[in-house]
């Protein structure tokens, strides 16, 4: 999660922070395509193909990787002007103008969730949602200048 409010700004009761999601998911049993790097959006809104996206979550062209497999995901954010996604080196998805509003978070402080103020800066927060997941080779770069 992306341009994340600040963990201190959230009631114990939230369920997630006002943020941006680079989701990471494995493939299931089932054998069906399920993408990664997926863009979820709790508590914000974007712009995707020049258009308000009004769903709150956004599959990414990424194949289906197995359980286990170590991938490479990359997200690079120009404040709110572009936002990519890549995995393993591929862009998987491009969108843009993150701002606050939508649905799904909940439990918020109201004054929190100012609808559609633009998202330009905040938080990192990793996360998993119930599910094994591991980190490494964690890099950040300051891409302002």
């Amino acid at each position: 999660m992306y341009h994340s409010q600040d963990p201190r700004t959230m009631p114990k009761e939230q369920d997630w922070p006002i943020s941006v999601e680079m989701q990471f998911l494995a493939g299931l049993p089932d054998g069906k395509p399920r993408p990664t790097g997926n863009m979820c959006s709790p508590g914000t809104e974007i712009v995707y193909q020049g258009t308000k996206y009004n769903g709150h979550c956004l599959n990414s062209t990424s194949k289906t990787y197995p359980p286990g497999e170590w991938v490479t995901a990359e997200l690079v954010v120009l404040g709110d002007s572009l936002i990519t996604h890549m995995i393993n080196g591929d862009t998987v998805l491009q969108y843009s103008k993150p701002s606050i509003g939508g649905g799904v978070a909940n439990r918020y402080d109201p004054k929190q969730k100012v609808e559609g103020k633009p998202l330009v800066s905040g938080y990192i927060a990793l996360q998993s949602e119930g599910q094994p997941i591991d980190f490494r080779n964690i890099q950040l770069k300051n891409l302002e200048k």
